[in-house]
C-alpha cells in the first residue's frame, strides 16, 4: 500500500511517518487485505492537531476518517481508530449482505463509472466559471466503477466514504440511481424509473 504523509503548516518528521505507515498497515491487514493507497494530512487548528485519512480501500471504495489530539501522534491514533471502526463495520455488513443476497447477485452485470464527490483544495487550481458567471470551482474527480448494489448497500458505502452523494446501479432495476444526505439528516434516494 502506498502511504503519503503531508502536513499543512505542520512539520512531519520521519518518526511520525513511520508511525503512520505502521499503524495503517496493521489496520488494513486486519480488516481489508488489498488497500491501494492512503493519504494522511496533518494540520493545526488553534489548540490542537487534526489528522485526515483518505484511504482507497479497493475498486470503488474510498473511506475517510478524521481525528484531533493535543499532538500529531494522538490525532493520528484517533483518526486510525475511526478508520478501523469503519472498516470493521464495512466488512461485517458486506459479509451479512453476501450471505443474504448471494443467489440474487448477477456477476455479469454491466458496470459504469462512479465518482466519489469530495472537494479538494489543490494549489494552483483556478475556479471555472460557467457562461462568464462567478460560480464555485468545478473540480474533476477521479473516475471509479459504478457498482451494482442495493439501495441499502449504496447508503452504507456513502456513509463509509463520508461523502454527501453516491451514484450506483440499482441491483433490482439495473438503472442508475443516486442516494444523498439531505439537509435534515435523512437520506434521499433518486430513482429515475421508466420514462
Amino acid at each position: 500500500m502506498h502511504v503519503t504523509v503531508a502536513g499543512k503548516q505542520v512539520e512531519t518528521g520521519e518518526a511520525l511517518k513511520v508511525h503512520v505507515r505502521d499503524g495503517l498497515d496493521v489496520i488494513t491487514r486486519k480488516y481489508f487485505d488489498h488497500a491501494l493507497e492512503a493519504n494522511v494530512t496533518f494540520h493545526r487548528s488553534r489548540a490542537h492537531f487534526a489528522c485526515d485519512i483518505n484511504l482507497k480501500a479497493g475498486r470503488g471504495l474510498t473511506m475517510r476518517a478524521e481525528g484531533e489530539g493535543p499532538d500529531a501522534h494522538r490525532a493520528f491514533e484517533e483518526a486510525a481508530e475511526h478508520l478501523a471502526k469503519r472498516l470493521r463495520r464495512y466488512r461485517r455488513r458486506m459479509n451479512e449482505h453476501s450471505r443474504s443476497f448471494a443467489p440474487e447477485r448477477d456477476p455479469e452485470a454491466p458496470a459504469g463509472r462512479e465518482r466519489v464527490l469530495e472537494t479538494s483544495e489543490e494549489e494552483g487550481e483556478e475556479p471555472i466559471a460557467a457562461n462568464g458567471a462567478d460560480h464555485g470551482a468545478i473540480i474533476a474527480e477521479h473516475p471509479t466503477d459504478i457498482g451494482l448494489m442495493t439501495v441499502g448497500e449504496a447508503v452504507m458505502r456513502m456513509d463509509l466514504a463520508h461523502v454527501p452523494v453516491l451514484m450506483f446501479r440499482n441491483a433490482s432495476t439495473r438503472a442508475i440511481n443516486v442516494v444523498y444526505r439531505r439537509g435534515d439528516g435523512h437520506v434521499g434516494w433518486i430513482d429515475p424509473g421508466e420514462a
